[in-house]
């Protein structure tokens, strides 16, 4: 019989285990990120289960079915340094809790997986989905070598002590050889379920992202001494066009955000002759991200010249919207509507190893449970218990659901 207080509990159990003052600490590819993974097979190897860890450092729970076709439940156990109780480890508990349930009535029609990918935050070396990438095979080993933490230690050294190497993480795509669906429940991350007063919503897919490095060049100048009719300010151009991304992002229901501004010399007696921001626009429609991305620049050429100086623009990173599933879609409608009596349908703004199950053409969905206020990556990240065990239980009804579905039932 499924149990949903029990995910409570080990929820507490492991916040207990790799938590401080501060909020979890389960940073990937460190000692307490391994302690917490130990935990969890001594869980696991309660069931009728193999587990095994593949070249990307990923571990698989396997449960025999009478098919080896496979459902996938999927999560990770790393989290950011002081983050929250939820973020990755609910999905990988609840989809415990799920695999007891099932092995307890026997065989089940079709083999079930449950995994917990390996570095999904990328929070140490600033790579996300290492461990589904690499299986999806849209992780780059190249692009990796030079990646270094804070304390000057490169990826390769991180993830050799845990017996990975670049060179060989992508063999781990032989996992997905028999994966004929993928299920991720997740807390929200944001505040739209909260601000409905729903419990659970059914994830239409993730957003694509544009993200780019734009930077405006003036002319550095005296403070005292240059007129403000002669400056050629690049920071002007910047505070311009960060009022203006966010009228665009109104216009299309998207997003926009600069999360990093830096101005050269950077003092407080000279008109800044350089000034660099991050651009990040999000949607869930492709023709929407690709106009908002053209706004941003036509109005940055526009501001440029307002302000007599130049621009240029730099892409660091871009992914189309990835969107589930149609029929998972429907089967998650209906685990939620049994389960609370009321849906929503939203788009997943942040990006999860889900992602990388679209781009191996894997059938996916996503469930999402409410976050109190919206925080996540915090140590004040909350979700209701009430809500907690209700998602267990819809994870458990699409569970069902979609091994009727592979089995042809």
């Amino acid at each position: 019989m499924l149990n949903p207080q029990r995910t409570i509990d080990e929820l507490k159990e492991l916040r207990a285990l790799t938590g401080d003052e501060n909020g979890a600490q389960r940073l990937a590819w460190t000692d307490t990120w391994a302690k917490s993974r130990t935990w969890l097979r001594g869980k696991m190897e309660q069931l009728p289960v193999t587990i095994e860890t593949d070249a990307a450092g990923n571990v698989w729970t396997t449960l025999k079915g009478q098919s080896d076709d496979a459902l996938l439940i999927g999560g990770h156990m790393d989290s950011v340094p002081n983050g929250g109780w939820l973020d990755g480890c609910l999905n990988v508990l609840a989809g415990l809790e799920v695999m007891r349930r099932i092995a307890a009535e026997g065989t089940p029609p079709v083999t079930i997986r449950l995994v917990d990918w390996a570095d999904e935050e990328g929070a140490r070396f600033g790579r996300s989905l290492f461990g589904s990438s690499s299986c999806s095979g849209f992780m780059d080993p190249d692009e990796l070598r030079t990646f270094k933490d804070k304390d000057g230690i490169t990826m390769v050294e991180a993830l050799g002590k845990f017996g990975v190497s670049l060179d060989t993480a992508k063999q781990a795509g032989k996992e997905l050889a028999h994966a004929k669906a993928y299920l991720e429940l997740h807390i929200e991350q944001g505040p739209v379920l909260e601000s409905m007063n729903l419990p659970l919503g059914v994830v239409l897919g993730t957003v694509g992202v544009e993200r780019h490095a734009i930077r405006f060049s003036g002319q550095e100048a005296h403070s005292g001494s240059t007129p403000m009719d002669k400056r050629r300010d690049a920071l002007g151009g910047v505070s311009k066009l960060h009022l203006e991304i966010r009228e665009v992002a109104k216009r299309h229901h998207g997003v926009c955000t600069v999360g990093r501004v830096e101005t050269r010399p950077g003092i407080a007696t000279a008109v800044a002759g350089q000034a660099d921001m991050t651009l990040d626009q999000r949607h869930i429609d492709a023709g929407h991200l690709a106009a908002m991305l053209q706004e941003a620049k036509d109005a940055s050429q526009r501001i440029a010249a307002e302000e007599n100086i130049e621009v240029e623009w730099r892409r660091l990173w871009q992914i189309q919207p990835l969107p589930f599933h149609p029929h998972l879609i429907e089967l998650c409608e209906q685990a939620v509507m049994e389960t609370a009596g009321v849906s929503h349908r939203l788009p997943s703004g942040p990006l999860h190893d889900a992602a990388e199950m679209v781009h191996a053409n894997i059938p996916t969905i996503m469930l999402f449970v409410q976050s109190l206020r919206g925080i996540s990556h915090n140590k004040i990240e909350d979700t209701r218990e009430e809500h907690i065990a209700m998602s267990v239980t819809a994870l458990d009804k699409l569970a069902d659901k979609t091994m009727a579905w592979l089995a042809g039932g």
